[in-house]
């Protein structure tokens, strides 16, 4: 059966339905308090704890706040939308930093040879990650606990039932996909979804999470100016928290941020096997841009095609530009590059690939849990988005493919988008 055709015409223009306007409506009724002192006291009155742990966290979580008081774009949604995250972000941090106190043997769990995925959206990582993480064997993170890393006190799920924190998630999903369902035609998605890691990194208000909400020129020229060690070690101690509360300790982790932080990434994982996923830039960008410009229907004033399509852009550039550079200073016996084209005609042998590099035998079993899985979920489950560069963002393909000819040259991608 082939997936429906999704094509999203009033890109520029958005028509909203009842449930948009009605969020929308209710944002504008109670704005949000960005302020530090307003998040944290929120996540103090949630939490019952005080402790935050090291303080260099403060001044990424300022210039989040900064960066989004000055987006003049935003509408009370998006505002709120980023509030209500960074209240969850130092929450979490508050419950991870309270249990490391109380039980200081977590930061001695080993991270066992973790497998990285990195590779732009929309290149594979996350057909390719649900694959291996159909593999007991590695440890993954789904996204209902990895908004909630730490169950609350006295909630764990009782015998037969799913964990609380999952039935929230649901809920929350629910709503989201109510406000904005075309969403996971573009990124596939569900409550039970293997995450991205940049929800741990987040909790130390790092990655380049903010970017994909907000303009905030000022967050970002620090992050670039900024060694991202640190946040990397915070994911680390993220990851020791999660494996303290159910194993096995060798991790399978994602997130396309990985490509331009080889270098932090190596150094806080030296025995990592790094997967890096390439595909037409072009390819990539055309669906990013999409989604952003669909959901700034919500989060945006005004939708504003012309200044995130540049943005993105100049942006997947410097990611590129940095994979580029750095991808010659790893140890080839522990980076597997897996090209798109390939990954769509043979996954198995894209799959074998990374087993033999990350010393995992493919047993059968896991060779049958990833079979069931890929059967189970078609690739466009939810609908094939139409898109169209040339309509919504006044671009042609080559236009964009032209700026990522140092990519091209240095990794044999094929082009795509005509």
């Amino acid at each position: 059966m082939s997936a429906e055709k999704i094509d999203i015409t009033d890109m520029r223009n958005p028509v909203l339905t009842d449930i948009q306007r009605a969020a929308l409506a209710a944002a504008e009724a109670n704005p949000v308090p960005l302020t530090e002192e307003a998040v944290l006291g929120a996540a103090r009155a949630a939490t019952g704890l005080s402790d935050f742990g090291a303080d260099d966290f403060r001044v990424r979580l300022n210039l989040w706040l900064k960066g989004t008081r000055e987006d003049a774009n935003l509408s009370a949604a998006g505002r709120a939308g980023i509030f209500m995250d960074a209240v969850r972000y130092a929450s979490n941090r508050l419950k991870v930093e309270d249990l490391v106190k109380r039980h200081p043997e977590i930061l001695d769990i080993e991270i066992d040879r973790p497998i990285v995925v990195a590779g732009l959206p929309r290149s594979g990582t996350t057909y390719l990650q649900s694959f291996l993480a159909a593999d007991d064997r590695l440890r993954s993170l789904p996204f209902w606990e990895a908004v909630r890393p730490v169950p609350e006190p006295g909630a764990a799920p009782e015998p037969g039932k799913p964990d609380p924190r999952l039935v929230t998630a649901t809920q929350e999903w629910a709503q989201y996909d109510a406000l904005l369902p075309y969403i996971k035609s573009i990124h596939e998605f569900s409550p039970d979804h293997i995450s991205e890691d940049i929800e741990l990194q987040a909790v130390d208000f790092g990655s380049y999470y903010l970017e994909w909400l907000v303009m905030a020129p000022e967050w970002q020229v620090h992050y670039f100016t900024t060694d991202q060690t640190p946040t990397y070690r915070y994911l680390k101690k993220m990851l020791q928290v999660l494996t303290w509360f159910k194993g096995p300790n060798r991790w399978l982790i994602k997130c396309p941020q990985h490509m331009e932080q080889l270098i932090p990434l190596t150094a806080v994982f030296p025995d990592a096997t790094v997967v890096i996923n390439h595909r037409d830039p072009t390819a990539s960008i055309q669906s990013a841009i999409t989604a952003l410009c669909y959901s700034a229907r919500i989060r945006c004033k005004t939708v504003q095609p012309d200044q995130v399509a540049d943005y993105w852009i100049n942006r997947y550039e410097r990611l590129l530009a940095a994979c580029v550079r750095d991808r010659g200073t790893l140890d080839d016996a522990r980076v597997v590059d897996v090209y798109f084209h390939e990954l769509m005609a043979d996954p198995w042998k894209v799959i074998r690939e990374i087993y033999r590099k990350a010393g995992l035998p493919l047993t059968d079993a896991a060779w049958w849990a990833m079979d069931s899985f890929v059967r189970n979920n078609p690739r466009g489950k939810h609908g094939q988005i139409h898109y169209d560069l040339r309509r919504d963002f006044g671009r042609t393909p080559d236009q964009i493919r032209q700026r990522f000819k140092f990519y091209f040259d240095r990794f044999p991608v094929r082009a795509e988008v005509d």
